[in-house]
């Protein structure tokens, strides 16, 4: 009984969070896919592609999540600041701000900022896409909240490919210390109540990152 109890719960939290969310979405059937899409990550589906997360939630094809996701239109940013609010009530006060880059092995050259670059995800240079990640952790819990897309200079450097990508032209190229910091700053102007931001030496190094969290007051 405890452990039905449990799901209970779970069911009504997630409900209440797609509910804080689905205004960002204007049609029915968007929020409807959204929920789908977000309910699929969270099962054990083996491989969590287009098909088999439409065949998990009923769907004849694939073609309604890829619209969500390369379609529609939705504010991805004001969803990212609807569940790091949330978040943050949640978690509470004091937490850690974790800051942190990872990699997503890709096939292919057209997928936005992907090419030839380190990633721990592989442990070596490879074929892959780079994002600026975000995770806040307090005693009871811990959450992403923020990420940003790195992009290379092999793409910075041709803006015909950022353009068939999607990419705004103002978009050049930066190190990953800023997109850091611009996380950073958007998490505790927001009201994340972190006490301390940390990450690893990639951005130890970066003295412009550690004179903001002097700045901010932020251990």
């Amino acid at each position: 009984m405890e452990a039905i109890a449990e799901v209970d719960q779970w069911h009504g939290e997630l409900e209440s969070v797609f509910a804080r969310v689905a205004g960002r979405f204007v049609r029915v059937d968007l929020r409807r896919r959204m929920r789908d899409y977000v309910r699929g990550l969270l099962t054990p589906v083996g491989r969590k592609n287009g098909w088999q997360l439409a065949e998990w939630a009923g769907h004849r094809d694939p073609a309604g999540l890829q619209h969500l996701l390369n379609g529609a239109r939705w504010d991805a940013d004001a969803v990212r600041d609807d569940v790091r609010d949330y978040v943050a009530e949640r978690l509470g006060p004091g937490g850690v701000l974790i800051i942190d880059d990872t990699g997503f092995i890709k096939k292919g050259s057209t997928s936005a900022g992907v090419g030839g670059q380190y990633t721990g995800t592989s442990g070596k240079i490879d074929n892959c896409q780079i994002g600026v990640f975000a995770a806040y952790a307090t005693g009871s819990g811990r959450a992403l909240v923020d990420r940003e897309l790195y992009l290379p200079k092999s793409w910075t450097s041709d803006r015909e490919r950022c353009r068939a990508a999607k990419i705004p032209d103002e978009k050049g190229f930066v190190t990953k210390g800023e997109p850091a910091r611009d996380i950073v700053r958007r998490c505790l102007d927001s009201g994340l109540p972190a006490a301390w931001v940390t990450a690893d030496e990639a951005y130890g190094q970066d003295w412009h990152f550690r004179r903001l969290l002097e700045q901010l007051d932020v251990g």
